[in-house]
């Protein structure tokens, strides 16, 4: 009888021969031996070279293969951390990603502990940093919005999981559409990615991830732009927008906002690299 370490050591050679890094690999056949076994990762360290069970193998192998045609790890698992919380992930949302928890160290810097603010998230997808900052700061209202009704359902699911569904209000519609209160922040993750370059995208973010998250036109740029003219208008006088954006936008991004009549730049977040990441503005 084959150990789940032998197994699991099959399992990532399997990964690499389809394209995966060595710490790709790695990560997913642990992973996905933990998701099938039910296991915590201590107890695989610690049982890894007992014989597998019996009815492992089959269930095992079957994830392995989804990984290897290159779905995303937390779409087979059903979940991703971000701000130290679990997260249930579908592929009706984007995975979140750490530098995403940069809008909310900035929207937390804004709003202090304590504040009867109003903070709104737009392209909320599975609500991660809509259900952070209503955690981190229990007595601010947060509204949180989508275009998707498949990524809002699962939005208020993870909403539920974290007991603060009584203080987000949940909206569908296009960006600031659901909008009709000002907020002292609005905060989001809009889709950045230009079109142009999708076929060199990795096949997990091209294949799996939804397009209506990913893409902002040729250049990208195409949600922001709405963003940066659209939003001043549902901010208080002072209140800020903080958004996210992708690699190499930073340039442009500030261009925006300088040209904006109803907003002041504040400043750029950059990621642990010194990608700068995150805008900050401010509402004349």
């Amino acid at each position: 009888m084959p150990t789940l370490h032998s197994r699991i050591a099959a399992a990532r050679q399997r990964l690499r021969d389809a394209g995966l890094s060595s710490s790709e690999a790695d990560l997913g056949a642990r992973v996905l031996a933990e998701h099938a076994l039910g296991w915590t990762a201590e107890r695989l360290l610690t049982d890894g070279r007992d014989a597998e069970p019996a009815d492992f193998a089959p269930r095992f192998d079957a994830l392995v293969a989804r990984r290897a045609a290159r779905e995303p790890l937390p779409y087979i698992v059903g979940h991703r951390e971000f701000w130290n919380l679990d997260f249930e992930v579908t592929p009706a949302v984007l995975i979140p990603r750490p530098e995403t928890e940069l809008i909310v160290e900035a929207a937390l810097d804004i709003v202090p502990p304590g504040a009867d603010a109003t903070i709104a998230d737009l392209c909320t997808g599975c609500g991660c940093v809509a259900i952070a900052l209503a955690r981190e700061r229990p007595s601010a209202r947060v509204i949180a919005t989508d275009i998707s009704e498949d990524a809002l359902a699962v939005a208020r699911r993870n909403a539920r999981r974290f007991g603060v569904a009584a203080r987000i209000e949940i909206l569908s519609g296009d960006l600031l559409e659901p909008i009709t209160r000002a907020c002292d922040v609005i905060v989001a993750n809009p889709p950045y990615v230009a079109a142009r370059v999708r076929p060199a995208l990795q096949p997990e973010v091209r294949d799996h991830e939804p397009d209506l998250a990913l893409f902002g036109g040729d250049d990208g740029l195409g949600m922001i732009d709405r963003l940066v003219r659209d939003a001043p208008a549902r901010i208080r006088a002072g209140g800020s927008l903080v958004f996210e954006f992708g690699f190499g936008q930073d340039e442009e991004i500030e261009r925006m906002i300088a040209q904006s009549p109803d907003l002041t730049f504040v400043d750029l977040k950059r990621d642990l690299q010194g990608i700068a990441r995150t805008a900050i503005a401010r509402r004349r």
